[in-house]
C-alpha cells in the first residue's frame, strides 16, 4: 500500500488554450478512496492517466509512496486500471480475462488459479468463471474488470468512470459494491466520475476540478456544508444550491425579492466589491405565510415519493430567477400557484461575486 502525491503536476496539450491539468497539488492517503469529480473537460481523467503513466507529466512530479514515478514506465508503477469500457477479451473466459495480466507477468499457473478464485469469491463471480463476456450482464462484466485489477494486488487502483455504461439502478448497486470492496481491500484508490452523487456517496474525500485547476478537496459532508467557492457550491449537491447575485446596499443589507438579509460582518470585511452571491440549499428554504418572504410562482413540482421539489420563479430587483425548494411530499403546492418562501438565515452561504470565493456562512 502507498500514498499518492501530485506535486504541482501539469499536463499541457499542444495548441491548448490552457493546461489540461494545471499545477495539481493533491495527496491521497494510504488506503484512502478519493474521488476526482468535475464537469467534462475539467482534467480529472487526464490526472488519472498521468498517475497511471498513460499521459506524460510536463512539469511537477507524481509520487507513489516516496518514489517519483513521473518518468517510470506504466508497467513498473504497480497500478491497476479499471476503464469505462471494461476492455475484456471476448474470446477468453472470465477466469482467463482475470488472470491474463498475471500470465503475461510470468506468475505460476497454480498461483494464478488461486488468486482468480479468491477474487471471484469476493466479487460473487465464482459461478461465472467459465463463461465468456458476451454471456454476462453489464454489471457482471464490470465486476470481471474489477477482478482483473484485484488479482494483481496493486499498490493503487485507478478507476476511470467505471459505472457510466450501466443503467441507473445497476449503477447504484454497483457503486455500493465498489465502495464496500475498496474498504475491505484497503487499497489506495483514485476514482474519476462526472456524477457528483457518486462522488458524495463513495469517496472518503472528494476533489473538485474545474478547467484543470483543483477547486477544493474535503470530505463529502464538509464540502456540502462549506463549499469554498461559487463553482463548488453550484456543483456539489443534488438538487443544486440556489445562487443569487445581489447588490449590497449602503446600510450593508441585501434584498432578495422583498426579503431582506443583513450581510454578516465577517463577510463584509472580505468583500471586494458591492456585489455578493447568496447561496441557499433547497432544504434551507421554507414555505411561509403570504407577505412574509419572497413571492414566487410554482412552475413545476417534482414528486419523488419520499421527497418533493418545487421549481419556482421569483421576481427580485434584477428580474425573474428560478429556484428549487424541498417541500413536504404529502402537501406540495400546485403548479401555477403563488407561494412565499423564506431562507433559514443561519444556513445562507455568502460568496464574493467578483472572486467567487466564500465569505461566510
Amino acid at each position: 500500500m502507498a500514498t499518492v502525491t501530485f506535486d504541482r503536476a501539469t499536463r499541457a496539450y499542444t495548441g491548448g488554450e490552457r493546461p489540461a491539468v494545471d499545477a495539481l497539488d493533491l495527496e491521497v492517503e494510504d488506503g484512502e478512496f478519493l474521488v476526482l469529480v468535475g464537469p467534462s473537460g475539467c482534467g480529472k481523467s487526464t490526472s488519472l492517466r498521468m498517475l497511471a503513466g498513460l499521459e506524460p507529466v510536463d512539469s511537477g512530479t507524481i509520487r507513489i509512496g516516496s518514489r517519483d514515478v513521473s518518468d517510470v514506465d506504466p508497467s513498473n508503477r504497480d497500478i491497476a486500471m479499471v476503464f469505462q469500457t471494461y476492455a475484456l477479451y471476448p474470446h477468453m473466459t472470465v477466469a482467463q480475462n482475470m488472470g491474463f495480466a498475471l500470465k503475461i507477468a510470468g506468475v505460476a499457473k497454480h498461483e494464478i488459479v488461486t488468486r482468480v478464485a479468491e477474487a471471484a469469491k469476493v466479487l460473487d463471480l465464482t459461478d461465472y468463471l467459465e463463461r465468456k463476456p458476451k454471456a454476462l450482464s453489464g454489471g457482471q462484466r464490470q465486476r470481471v474488470a474489477m477482478g482483473r485489477a484485484i488479482v494483481r494486488n496493486p499498490q493503487v487502483f485507478c478507476m476511470d468512470e467505471p459505472l457510466s455504461n450501466l443503467d441507473a439502478k445497476l449503477r447504484v448497486a454497483t457503486r455500493t459494491q465498489i465502495a464496500s470492496l475498496q474498504r475491505r481491500l484497503a487499497v489506495t484508490t483514485l476514482y474519476v466520475t462526472h456524477d457528483q452523487v457518486e462522488a458524495m456517496t463513495m469517496g472518503d474525500r472528494v476533489a473538485v476540478l474545474k478547467d484543470g485547476v483543483l477547486q477544493q478537496v474535503d470530505s463529502p459532508r464538509a464540502m456540502y456544508d462549506r463549499p469554498e467557492n461559487v463553482f463548488v457550491a453550484g456543483f456539489i449537491g443534488s438538487p443544486a444550491m440556489n445562487l443569487f447575485e445581489i447588490e449590497v446596499a449602503q446600510d450593508g443589507s441585501t434584498h432578495l425579492g422583498s426579503f431582506t438579509l443583513p450581510l454578516p460582518r465577517d463577510a463584509a470585511e472580505k468583500l471586494t466589491s458591492n456585489r455578493v452571491t447568496i447561496g441557499v440549499r433547497p432544504e434551507d428554504l421554507r414555505l411561509v405565510a403570504d407577505g412574509e418572504g419572497i413571492p414566487a410562482t410554482v412552475e413545476l413540482v417534482e414528486e419523488l415519493g419520499s421527497d418533493a421539489f418545487v421549481h419556482a420563479s421569483v421576481r427580485g430587483s434584477e428580474g425573474a430567477q428560478l429556484l428549487e425548494v424541498r417541500v413536504d411530499p404529502r402537501e406540495p403546492p400546485t403548479k401555477g400557484s403563488e407561494v412565499w418562501l423564506a431562507p433559514d438565515p443561519e444556513s445562507v452561504h455568502w460568496f464574493d461575486t467578483a472572486s467567487g470565493l466564500r465569505l461566510s456562512g
